[in-house]
């Protein structure tokens, strides 16, 4: 989780919404980075666990990865749950939960959805969730001022 809230925090200097992910392999290294860049790359979808699936897939040469963990400082959304199943991901940790838009238990839980061909096995929530959602808090608060 360290090494997803820096990702927040480069995402936070750069003007985007402060989330941060990584995917580890199985044997827990970290394959790919990825952070907010939906204002940065005027591109809806560059949501920090896209970036990251993105960048894993790459690194690995596939598109499927089975066996890895994806950490990422906040809930997955609809879209991001999406593109972590369509990646067989096996376990998602997060932070905070996202009670507007989370798709991995607080809204909806597509991730472990069992009519869907396929589900994380394992979802980890509120893995340092006070300094994820801080940083969100912190990051809002300033727009609103």
């Amino acid at each position: 989780m360290r090494a997803a809230l820096a990702e927040a925090r480069a995402a936070l200097e750069s003007g985007d919404v402060p989330v941060g992910a990584v995917v580890l392999d199985a044997q827990g290294r970290v394959i790919a980075r990825g952070r907010n860049a939906r204002e940065r790359d005027s591109d809806p979808t560059a949501h920090a666990e896209v970036v990251a699936l993105r960048e894993a897939g790459r690194a690995s040469g596939d598109w499927q990865l089975p066996g890895c963990t994806l950490v990422v400082t906040l809930e997955p959304c609809v879209l991001c749950a999406g593109a972590i199943l369509a990646a067989r991901i096996d376990r998602v940790v997060f932070g905070a939960w996202d009670v507007k838009a989370g798709a991995a238990g607080s809204v909806v839980d597509l991730l472990r959805e069992r009519r869907l061909p396929y589900r994380v096995r394992e979802v980890v929530a509120e893995v340092d969730a006070e300094e994820s959602a801080q940083m969100l808090r912190d990051f809002f608060g300033e727009r609103r001022a």
